[in-house]
């Protein structure tokens, strides 16, 4: 088949990639230029380099929604669009255009966790296994019929960073093994069980900024969401940005004022956390590791010499 691809990122790079070395033909890829948001600065392989290492004409492209575009894929004459880590909406003169439509490729079990940053999200949720889906791109978003689903479990101790080195290893597969179906004619497509889905925003730095109030156990996961490279959870002392690099809850159960520096445990700190905290029966997040605004790192211990005092979501 002629093939059209539209990706972005190190997820679409290994889309290209699984393409380039397949039966298949790549006519054109279009992809978004380099941008400065913290989330897209990681894992940013190019689309573009690939493309034009391997002699794939390119385009670059914010938003799809010009007459250039239209035209030049209309002379591509695709017989299927894959779409992975394309961050706008395709209008359906474009996911409509070829025979087979629109493959999109999304990181997350569909219909759970549509949108952005699934993996992150996914984490922070204590969900018990994350994964990668093939569905046909219509006018929603990650809302089309799905054609492949493949699944990796997540561990106690996974970080984002791990998550996602073992989820971008199913694409290539999953897209080789999913054109062959298309292009076979065995092509099985099920509807998604919109009573399940769930869609999420894209994240900004914002969104790692931590909230004493949370559950230490979901404090926990957020901290290993926020691995590097990916922007750490960051909370104030006195005044100064602090990040969280490793954290674990407490064995104990301490009570009174979330955001509290309380007492040492084992290798760490103990803040206070939770809204009930005030009852004491609930555990504390364990600080192991933070890192300043100047890029040390030190032991929470050797952080918090001395206890009181406060952790805050403001300077």
């Amino acid at each position: 088949m002629r093939v059209v691809m539209f990706g972005y990122q190190t997820w679409g790079h290994r889309t290209l990639r699984a393409l380039l070395d397949s039966e298949h033909e790549v006519v054109l890829t279009v992809t978004h230029p380099k941008s400065d948001h913290a989330y897209e600065r990681i894992w940013s392989d190019s689309v573009a380099d690939l493309a034009e290492k391997h002699g794939v004409p390119v385009l670059l492209r914010s938003r799809p929604d010009d007459d250039e575009l239209l035209r030049v894929l209309k002379e591509a004459a695709p017989d299927i669009i894959v779409a992975n880590n394309w961050r706008t909406w395709l209008p359906p003169e474009i996911f409509g255009l070829p025979p087979h439509g629109t493959l999109n490729i999304h990181d997350s079990l569909l219909p759970s966790y549509a949108g952005f940053s699934p993996l992150i999200w996914a984490l922070i949720n204590g969900e018990k296994q994350v994964g990668v889906t093939a569905h046909r791109m219509d006018a929603g978003l990650d809302t089309g019929d799905i054609l492949l689903q493949r699944a990796v479990p997540v561990g106690p101790a996974d970080t984002a960073t791990d998550l996602f080195h073992r989820t971008v290893d199913l694409i290539g597969p999953l897209v080789t093994d999913s054109l062959g179906l298309i292009a076979s004619g065995r092509a099985v497509w099920t509807p998604q069980d919109r009573s399940r889905a769930s869609f999420f925003h894209k994240r900004s730095l914002t969104d790692s900024r931590i909230d004493w109030t949370w559950p230490a156990e979901d404090l926990e996961r957020l901290v290993r969401a926020q691995s590097d490279p990916y922007p750490n959870a960051f909370t104030y002392h006195r005044g100064e940005r602090l990040r969280i690099l490793s954290a674990a809850v407490s064995e104990g159960r301490y009570g009174g004022t979330p955001g509290r520096i309380f007492i040492r445990e084992g290798d760490g700190v103990v803040i206070v956390a939770g809204a009930g905290a005030r009852s004491g029966r609930l555990p504390g997040l364990v600080v192991r590791r933070v890192r300043t605004e100047d890029g040390t790192e030190y032991a929470a211990t050797d952080c918090f010499r001395t206890m009181g005092g406060y952790l805050t979501d403001r300077p």
